[in-house]
């Protein structure tokens, strides 16, 4: 049974930290499709010239997890518990904030001097009232270590960061049960992928053009697509087509901003 897409929205783009270009995915998107996220930034993608990289200052994060994907270019991570690194092409950042910490996220000083291209993803997971005052913890995941599957024709590459997909694992931990998965689609392919019926599905376009949902809706660069209920998502690619897909199984419970 397909998904249908319940909605589609264009994110609207600003900047973050100390300057650097993003896209707010879910912007205008009820928190009930969203449910067990709460926020996703495109960082990026911008070629920075040498002297341009920007990063954020020392922040504090409480009763959420926050995932960075780094696509393109590296960033450098450090938190008050002395957790962090750095990570780059198809590395994972896996902060679990709970009860509250502080954090910074920085390009390493040589690309400063270089500049280069810059690319990734921070999605921030909501964790249930049971878990909001957990002691935070840190996963530095190597974009190695997670699962990489393939359709029959070679069409399609998935990533799977975290969950299940079509009984292959990723590395992520997760306190909330959801799937993260970077696909790319080869012109012309189509890709249908099995989901949990319980979770909700979210499909975001990192770049490219396609179509989403067995009606074919177009997709594009910076577009969201919310799904309703059934066991498998459906996208094309019309171009090569870049696709963050995540869902996970609402939490059901009131989300409370800055507080």
């Amino acid at each position: 049974a397909y998904r249908p897409v319940r909605r589609l929205t264009t994110a609207p783009q600003g900047y973050e930290g100390e300057g650097f270009p993003v896209r707010r995915a879910f912007a205008g998107v009820p928190l009930s499709e969203l449910d067990p996220f709460i926020h996703l930034d495109q960082m990026g993608e911008v070629d920075y010239a040498p002297g341009e990289p920007k990063g954020t200052p020392w922040h504090p994060h409480r009763g959420f997890e926050t995932v960075t994907y780094m696509i393109d270019g590296i960033m450098d991570h450090q938190d008050s518990l002395g957790g962090g690194g750095s990570i780059s092409n198809s590395d994972t950042q896996w902060m679990t904030a709970g009860s509250g910490i502080l954090h910074i996220e920085a390009p390493p000083e040589h690309l400063v001097m270089s500049g280069g291209l810059f690319h990734g993803l921070q999605l921030w997971v909501n964790l249930p009232r049971a878990a909001k005052m957990i002691d935070p913890k840190y996963q530095d995941i190597r974009g190695k270590q997670s699962a990489l599957l393939t359709t029959p024709d070679g069409g399609a590459l998935i990533r799977v960061i975290a969950g299940e997909i079509a009984g292959h694992s990723g590395p992520g931990s997760t306190f909330t049960p959801i799937n993260l998965a970077h696909v790319t689609l080869q012109p012309g392919a189509r890709l249908d992928l099995p989901w949990q019926p319980e979770y909700n599905a979210l499909v975001y376009a990192l770049s490219g053009e396609g179509w989403v949902g067995t009606d074919l809706r177009p997709i594009t660069l910076g577009q969201l697509a919310t799904h309703g209920p059934g066991d498998a998502i459906r996208v094309e690619a019309k171009t090569e087509l870049d696709l963050f897909v995540m869902g996970g199984r609402p939490i059901r419970e009131p989300v409370v901003h800055y507080g």
